[in-house]
């Protein structure tokens, strides 16, 4: 990379190396792939805004949000990369958000058996999660991420200045996911966390940089341990198992619902794992701070309908995540007849 300001790390796998190179520039990503082979995907929100970045690159433009993140929107994008004469060589960088790293994964997964794809995230959330870790997935009616691949990309490239067009709601939604990871693995950020705001994390990319590397270190970490998910991966979990059933049913944006999933985590840590009282009032202060719903009325029997078609429901079981402590996560099995009982409670 040329610009010196630019710093990268290295993470290993099972069967690759990925890069990620921190507060770089968008146009580096020409030391990184051959603009004649290349395809960039983006959604229409990032394109209107930031036309100038895709001159001269062959680009497909998708719809923006989550009820596009499905099997129309995948068969499409490779109907256009037909249409662009896209062939194995062909290298595909997903621009954009969690829809829009998971799509552009997803399909590159599965074009022609597989063809290379880098990332780089233009949001909070995508930076500290959505486009780490090597899952790629997309919706089926209302089951979020039903179908999908564990895929790596060959690079990511984080381009904070793509933050300045960020909508303040973007922010907030990103900022469940950096609360999480504190939640389960790193109670120093949770710390850190209730010792700032918002307001000044949008106002330096400085100060957010360092915090988005401590985000993808954390997860990164915890993937490299368990790439297919078979024990510490579930940890990442954290608050998703009630918060994507809520997402489905209420509409409500991602990480409002993962804050929603956290908060009723933690309700049913403090039931089944002695988790404290105390420590379940901070996370949820933490989370108002910033500005991250905490309670929520909403349709309890569609809700538990959709949550006994998650993927982490065996049997009469679901594998749930709950807390010892404030940086400490455990997975946990809880009978579906006990987990109801609570659930019904929540709220």
């Amino acid at each position: 990379m040329t610009n010196k300001k630019t710093t990268s790390k290295k993470y290993q796998f099972s069967g690759k190396t990925i890069e990620c190179f921190f507060d770089a520039e968008f146009s580096e990503i020409e030391n990184l792939v051959k603009r004649e082979n290349t395809i960039f995907i983006t959604d229409e929100n990032i394109f209107a805004k930031q036309s100038e970045k895709f001159s001269g690159w062959q680009t497909i433009v998708i719809k923006a949000g989550e009820p596009f993140k499905n099997q129309k929107a995948v068969a499409e994008v490779i109907n256009q990369l037909i249409e662009l004469q896209a062939d194995r060589q062909s290298f595909i960088v997903g621009i954009g958000g969690g829809v829009v790293t998971d799509i552009t994964g997803f399909v590159a997964s599965i074009y022609m058996r597989g063809v290379k794809f880098g990332f780089v995230p233009t949001s909070i959330l995508a930076m500290v999660d959505a486009s780490i870790g090597g899952k790629n997935g997309i919706d089926v009616g209302v089951y979020k991420n039903l179908v999908g691949i564990i895929r790596h990309p060959e690079f990511l490239l984080y381009d904070y200045s793509f933050l300045e067009t960020l909508p303040d709601a973007e922010w907030i939604n990103g900022f469940a996911e950096i609360i999480k990871h504190a939640c389960i693995k790193d109670k120093e950020m949770f710390d850190f966390l209730e010792e700032n705001s918002l307001d000044k994390f949008q106002n330096s990319h400085e100060f957010t940089g360092k915090l988005i590397e401590k985000n993808v270190d954390i997860k990164y970490n915890v993937v490299s341990n368990d790439e297919y998910e078979t024990g510490e991966r579930k940890l990442l979990n954290f608050g998703h198992t009630i918060g994507h059933a809520i997402e489905n049913v209420s509409k409500l944006a991602h990480g409002h619902a993962i804050s929603i999933g956290m908060v009723a985590a933690c309700i049913i840590s403090q039931k089944v794992n002695g988790f404290s009282v105390a420590d379940g009032q901070k996370i949820e202060a933490l989370l108002s701070k910033y500005k991250l719903p905490v309670a929520l009325n909403f349709d309890k029997e569609k809700t538990w309908e959709i949550l006994q078609h998650d993927k982490k429901k065996s049997g009469t079981d679901m594998s749930f995540v709950v807390l010892d402590a404030i940086g400490k996560g455990a997975v946990k099995k809880i009978s579906l007849s006990d987990l109801r009982e609570i659930f019904n409670e929540l709220f």
